[in-house]
C-alpha cells in the first residue's frame, strides 16, 4: 500500500512516549502477551506519506488526526481550517498534537481510545 509495513502476526503501535494513554496501552498489550512493534512518534518522526496512510487506514481527514484540545496545540495554533498539507506539516513539527496511539495489525487500523482497545485487533 505505502510506506507502512504491516503484519498479521504483530501489532504496530504508533504512539507518543509522553502520553499516559500510550504508556497504559503498551503496558496492557505486554500484559496480554501481544507482539508489539513500537514506534514512538517523538523519536521517529512520521513522513507525510505515513501520516496520509494512517489517515486513509482510519478513514478520517487529516484534520481529525489532530487533537485540537491538546495544550500544545492551543499554545501554538488557533482553531481554524487548514489544508491537508498544512495539517501534515503541523503534525510533523509538533507530533505531540497527533491523536494516538494508533494500532495496526494486517489490514485493521484503530485509534486506541482506552488501553483495552488494543485487544480488539
Amino acid at each position: 500500500m505505502g510506506e507502512i509495513a504491516t503484519s498479521d502476526r504483530q501489532i504496530t503501535l504508533y504512539y507518543n512516549s509522553g502520553s499516559r494513554r500510550a504508556k497504559q496501552t503498551l503496558a496492557y498489550a505486554r500484559a496480554e502477551g501481544l507482539p508489539i512493534q513500537e514506534i514512538d512518534i517523538l523519536q521517529t518522526p512520521l513522513t507525510g506519506t505515513q501520516i496520509m496512510e494512517l489517515v486513509d487506514r482510519l478513514g478520517i481527514k487529516v484534520a481529525d488526526l489532530v487533537n485540537q484540545d491538546h495544550t500544545s496545540y492551543s499554545a501554538k495554533f488557533s482553531k481554524a481550517e487548514f489544508s491537508p498539507e498544512d495539517w501534515i506539516k503541523m503534525i510533523q513539527k509538533n507530533p505531540d498534537i497527533m491523536k494516538q496511539p494508533i494500532a495496526i495489525r494486517g489490514e485493521i487500523t484503530i485509534l486506541v481510545e482506552t488501553p483495552s482497545d488494543i485487544i480488539k485487533i
